[in-house]
């Protein structure tokens, strides 16, 4: 049978103007390999050229004007359409409004911006005027995590662009633009795509073991593992003994929780070979919207199982305050 391909991540845009890098996202996803596609284009502007192109490619679209509304319910409005339409990330595609903590809060990680300047320089309006103001050798464009404060989320990637002898605002603003329509979709691709890399699956669990009192990182049957006082609470999975799943493997209470827990979330759980029947489960990491905070639970609960009860009583006593 032929292997079957991987399901592409769904993303919503949201725009307020002529939704250029829009349609760059759009017919970047059009590409076979593409890892995402957009399932909705959403705008706070009626007027929004973006919009009609949009329909025109037979994209959802949903709009909603602003004015008259209060900040927090209009964001809870768009939230609302977004997560109707099935939307796993948030592409932010010219879309003119200051987001509330709420709304950014509720997509950690998953939302995204291009902004037309090398971040950190240049955060708000007017970034090519100025770079040339200050006398730059480039402006550029930036690709980053969208954060509660203005521009300033972890960069994803940048371009440079030249400032010529002569440039004005708008000459280099075309060039930007055109640096900005290769950025955002191979950005926007690597974001969606890393939930299937094992290595920064990896990076992400072992930070989040090793942050737990006392623990010690070791092997185990060819896997990293993780240990406190001498025995094992957690082992890393990489689709080992022939199963799909890149997952972490932890204590259940025994193989009545193990078994309850797969046949009530089989998407989220399995019984891994050889740890399964001494009743550890396997918590599937290569999925969309994984849980990190029940991850870190999950590690938590199972180092506190193995951990010597000194330990535990200090874990105890700092959770009372």
């Amino acid at each position: 049978m032929p292997e079957r391909a991987p399901e592409r991540a769904k993303v919503a845009v949201l725009i307020s103007g002529s939704g250029t890098n829009m349609a760059a996202l759009l017919y970047a996803a059009r590409a076979a390999d593409c890892p995402y596609e957009i399932v909705l284009v959403a705008s706070n502007n009626p007027d929004a050229g973006g919009l009609k192109l949009a329909e025109a490619e037979g994209l959802a679209t949903f709009c909603l004007p602003h004015k008259g509304m209060a900040r927090a319910d209009h964001d809870a409005a768009m939230d609302a359409a977004i997560r109707a339409h099935g939307a796993q990330f948030v592409a932010l595609a010219g879309y003119m409004r200051i987001l509330t903590p709420e709304f950014v809060s509720g997509w950690e990680g998953r939302m995204v911006n291009i902004h037309p300047s090398l971040l950190p320089k240049y955060k708000g309006l007017h970034t090519h005027e100025r770079a040339l103001e200050a006398g730059d050798s480039h402006g550029g464009c930036t690709v980053h995590l969208v954060t509660a404060e203005l521009d300033d989320g972890p960069v994803l990637g940048q371009t440079p662009v030249a400032i010529l002898p002569g440039d004005s605002a708008d000459s280099l603003a075309a060039r930007v633009l055109i640096a900005e329509h290769q950025l955002y979709s191979r950005c926007l691709a690597a974001l969606v795509s890393q939930g299937n890399d094992p290595d920064w699956l990896f990076r992400k669990l072992r930070a989040l073991a090793l942050a737990l009192p006392e623990v010690e990182e070791r092997p185990s049957h060819g896997s990293p593992g993780w240990r406190v006082g001498g025995k094992y609470f957690a082992h890393f999975n990489d689709q080992h003994h022939g199963t799909p799943h890149i997952a972490l493997l932890v204590k259940t209470s025994g193989p009545d929780e193990l078994e309850g827990l797969i046949e009530a979330q089989p998407h989220a759980y399995f019984k891994p070979a050889y740890y399964g029947a001494a009743g550890w489960v396997g918590v599937i990491l290569n999925q969309s919207d994984v849980d990190w905070d029940g991850v870190a639970d999950w590690l938590a609960r199972s180092w506190r199982s193995v951990a010597p009860k000194k330990l535990t009583a200090l874990m105890d006593a700092a959770d009372g305050f």
